[in-house]
């Protein structure tokens, strides 16, 4: 039998519902992202965005709706990646402000949390658009103040409410025209609609597996390679270390901990009591999991067994020392007025911005969108009274932005650049005589003038700013549209530049991905620079993934 009310023990439920469909449905998600590139991510981003609240709430016990609140908000605020994470972060921040003072809530309740909450999520947006995850939301909240004096029953209330987000992210496509081109649904949209409807799931009473990965017995099994051959180990060291935890430790850094750890080795435990916690991982560089352990806490109990050579200390005592090196380097760095922070990927473009002298990489971008909490562990990080942070990609901004609203103690400047050349001719462009008020606008003036462009392959079928696509074909993306498709790679690199330059273009800046060579860059470069022979040209190693190239017009 349903009830018109929902108390705090239901709404956990009906959240961690929510938060389960859309995991289950995020490849699905991301296939409906309008530009058919390889790390389309808006099914990614919310999943991850959510999950990082639903551990926290999955860890509550007879939660109250106070403490169920600050759970959903401070989770996924925290948590958000990309802008659609963002905006869902911002819209359960905006519900959890009005449910959090009741014990139970009605459907009079319920229309006024949708209403803070789209209030609360366009208000993060510096410029709304139309046919998005917003419209969706707004929708639904319109509905509830449509029908809440005319509906009785929570269950209808509810069921009708989602039926029309669900007609409204069907009309998606008639409000943006690339949504229409590409046949596809706003996929923020239909995000939304998959966490609404599996929280009415539970609510209906359906049987879900509600269990929420991130919480383990504290209890260490180790893992050995006796029984292979040293050819036939993928990661050769087993190491194992304890962290006694100088800081907070989240169910969600727990998650990241050993997301990390899982991208470098393989064999993982990583089990949490109290202040400490326990790592053991198979990998081939041990420096990298302890400098990682380092950012949580001091170490002990370290132990590293070479499982192909035992006798291979060196390299093993090298890697703990530089990574023991680099964290006190950290520590006693002197405060400085100015630090910088920039997101990054691919080895050669981490060496670029360190050259430059950037304080802290973020290693993420186009294939993983960092977090509002990896921002705010950046900051922490940076000894500086004045933090730019660098996002080079427009999908990070917000979440760069919600970081900068959640520190108090240290003044932070979002440069909104959305592509690596722009951080790359941000900060160049740094004044050190100028205010940094000054700097953000003359940076904010430079990045404008860089023209941008990269070079990828289209992981399906789809029609897009007038042009036909076809899966596996070269696409060369623009700032704003797709400019060239083909089907080489150095075709469609000087198709594009000939879309991007024009008779004020005075340098062309190639980084070439980890799938290019250095002499292939070199070759092609030579050929752009007899094309334009007004114009210098410069090749630089970036490393990038899914990338062949990036390319700046200046």
């Amino acid at each position: 039998m349903t009830t018109n009310r929902i108390d705090a023990e239901m709404l956990s439920k009906m959240f961690l519902a929510g938060a389960k469909n859309i995991e289950a449905k995020k490849e699905w998600i991301n296939e409906l992202n309008v530009f058919p590139v390889p790390d389309g991510d808006t099914g990614t981003n919310m999943s991850l965005t959510i999950m990082a609240a639903a551990r926290e709430v999955s860890a509550l016990k007879n939660p109250t709706m106070t403490d169920l609140a600050k759970a959903i908000s401070s989770g996924s605020l925290r948590g958000a990646r990309g802008n659609s994470g963002v905006i869902l972060s911002q819209l359960f921040r905006g519900f959890t402000k009005v449910i959090k003072d009741y014990e139970d809530i009605d459907k009079f309740t319920i229309t006024n949390a949708f209403q803070k909450a789209v209030e609360t999520a366009y208000k993060a947006v510096m410029k709304p658009k139309e046919g998005t995850i917003l419209t969706v939301a707004k929708g639904m909240a319109d509905k509830c103040c449509e029908i809440v004096d005319e509906v009785d029953d929570l269950e209808e209330f509810l069921r009708q409410v989602i039926e029309y987000g669900e007609y409204v992210l069907s009309q998606t496509p008639e409000m943006l025209p690339v949504l229409k081109q590409a046949g596809v649904v706003d996929s923020g949209g239909q995000g939304l609609m998959e966490v609404i409807k599996g929280g009415f799931d539970a609510f209906l009473g359906k049987e879900i597996d509600l269990s929420i990965q991130g919480s383990n017995p504290f209890s260490m099994k180790k893992s050995t390679a006796s029984n292979h051959e040293p050819s036939d180990i993928k990661f050769g060291y087993c190491t194992e270390f304890i962290v006694m935890l100088e800081k907070e430790y989240t169910m969600e850094t727990e998650h990241e901990f050993k997301e990390y750890l899982s991208s470098i080795g393989d064999s993982l435990v990583v089990v949490s009591d109290d202040d400490i916690v326990k790592v053991h991982v198979h990998t081939n560089d041990p420096g990298l999991a302890i400098q990682r352990g380092l950012t949580y806490g001091s170490l002990t109990s370290m132990k590293i067994d070479n499982m192909r050579e035992e006798h291979n200390e060196r390299l093993i005592k090298d890697a703990e020392k530089q990574a023991m090196l680099q964290a006190e380097e950290m520590k006693k760095a002197p405060k400085k007025e100015v630090g910088f922070i920039c997101v990054s990927v691919g080895e050669g473009i981490n060496n670029i911005f360190t050259e430059l002298g950037v304080d802290y990489l973020i290693e993420g971008g186009q294939t993983m969108n960092p977090s509002t909490e990896d921002m705010l562990n950046a900051i922490e990080k940076v000894n500086a009274e004045n933090i730019f942070i660098l996002p080079n990609n427009k999908n990070i901004i917000l979440a760069a932005n919600q970081a900068k609203e959640l520190v108090e103690d240290k003044n932070i400047f979002v440069i909104p650049t959305k592509t690596v050349p722009q951080g790359i001719t941000a900060v160049i462009n740094y004044v050190p005589d100028k205010t940094p008020q000054e700097n953000e606008k003359n940076i904010q003036e430079e990045i404008a003038r860089v023209k941008t462009g990269q070079v990828t392959y289209a992981v399906r079928d789809t029609n897009i700013d007038g042009k036909e696509i076809k899966e596996n074909d070269i696409m060369g993306i623009g700032d704003h549209s797709i400019l060239a498709v083909g089907n080489t790679v150095d075709k469609v690199l000087k198709d594009m530049i000939r879309e991007i330059i024009d008779e004020d273009s005075e340098l062309i800046s190639l980084y070439y991905g980890e799938d290019i060579t250095e002499e292939v860059a070199n070759e092609v470069a030579d050929e752009i620079a007899k094309e334009y022979n007004n114009c210098d040209v410069e090749v630089h190693f970036g490393g990038q993934p899914i990338y062949y190239y990036i390319v700046s017009v200046e």
